[in-house]
């Protein structure tokens, strides 16, 4: 039996009062007048960088995960790919056992869980950020040991590092992502990777833009420099206003062209009271928003998606246009045909918020999970 939402509904070209049908697909939207007082119904947000929430984490294994993405559902994530941080080998296989366990489970009230995102151990011992220190360099074996576990969907990389054009180039031929993150790497570095990837029919992006890479500079382009340069690439963005400063965010809103998306990079603290708590192992200190070691450096965040979107409007973004970066974008970076946009034919992963942007209802392929 089909249902319905009435409302503001946001898409790629506009806000518009209107009625969805649907059961776990949208079956219709109708335009209708006279309901501008109604809530407004975004796409199901995606969040392709995530180590935690709620108290778990993923590196936590089956329970960490869950309880994480229970919590993200909460904040209008419908579609979640849990992040690993730089551990022993043996803990990071360990927790990818793990996410590909829930994955294939499919439980139904859970957003959906799309496959890991590996941030780490591929990157630079010289641009840690709040990565623990069990850097490891790619071979042949360590790839192979990846694809066939085969719940790997993205790879953080550091170009600069030995067998990263190797690396890249065996994730691209398999249909997997690469971004570019954790790195010292130069300009020209950075561009012989995503040229491998491109040469392959892979497409590239850029872990949490600005943070953990060389910075633009008028000689020396650096990571942030390849990101701005290349056209085809995505980035994601921490924009909680602590990792980006509001004016380096529009900078890359503007320079990515439709390219850049939101993620929040949240860990176990997330939604808990500040205070102490641990990210791979180490102390961190949550303090005013804020997620730290306890030498200062910013460790993840404790941003949910909901959050981004506000801290977007209240720097003048246009709501379809965050809709996009919350959904679009990222289902198109990871080749999610089935869903990022209010489209008919398309999976029924909604968010329904009030006129402050708070979430109120939370649909998953047509179930109403949250509200």
């Amino acid at each position: 039996m089909s249902k319905q939402l009435k409302g503001r509904i946001v898409s790629s070209t506009g806000v518009k009062s209107g009625a969805i049908e649907f059961s776990d697909r949208i079956l219709s939207i109708e335009e209708k007048q006279g309901l501008n007082q109604e809530p407004y119904i975004f796409a199901g947000f995606i969040d392709v960088h995530v180590h935690g929430g709620g108290g778990g984490d993923t590196m936590d294994g089956i329970d960490g995960v869950k309880t994480m993405a229970k919590f993200h559902l909460q904040h209008g994530t419908t579609s979640i790919y849990p992040t690993t941080i730089t551990n022993p080998w043996q803990n990071i296989i360990k927790a990818l056992n793990a996410v590909k366990e829930i994955k294939e489970e499919k439980p139904t009230d859970l957003p959906a869980i799309m496959g890991a995102h590996l941030e780490g151990p591929f990157i630079s011992p010289n641009r840690l950020g709040a990565q623990p220190a069990f850097t490891l360099e790619p071979n042949y074996l360590l790839t192979q040991e990846i694809l066939e576990l085969d719940v790997v969907r993205l790879l953080t990389l550091a170009p600069e590092i030995e067998n990263a054009a190797e690396t890249a180039e065996d994730f691209a031929k398999a249909g997997l992502r690469v971004s570019i993150g954790h790195s010292v790497a130069n300009y020209e570095e950075v561009q012989f990777v995503l040229d491998i990837i491109k040469k392959h029919k892979g497409l590239s992006s850029f872990t949490h833009l600005y943070n953990a890479m060389g910075a633009l500079q008028g000689r020396e382009p650096a990571i942030v420099g390849a990101a701005f340069a290349n056209i085809d690439s995505y980035a994601e963005i921490i924009f909680d206003t602590h990792h980006v400063h509001p004016a380096s965010f529009l900078s890359a809103y503007y320079a990515k062209q439709g390219k850049l998306f939101f993620i929040t990079d949240a860990i176990r603290a997330t939604g808990l009271p500040e205070g102490k708590t641990e990210l791979g192992g180490q102390e961190v200190i949550v303090k005013d928003g804020k997620a730290r070691l306890l030498d200062g450096t910013l460790a993840g965040s404790v941003l949910t998606m909901d959050q981004a979107l506000r801290n977007g409007l209240e720097h003048n973004l246009p709501i379809p246009e965050l809709g996009k970066m919350l959904s679009t974008v990222p289902a198109e970076y990871m080749a999610l045909k089935d869903r990022g946009q209010l489209k008919e034919g398309l999976r029924a992963d909604m968010v329904v918020m009030d006129k402050d942007f708070k979430v109120l209802e939370v649909y998953v392929a047509g179930r109403k999970l949250i509200g």
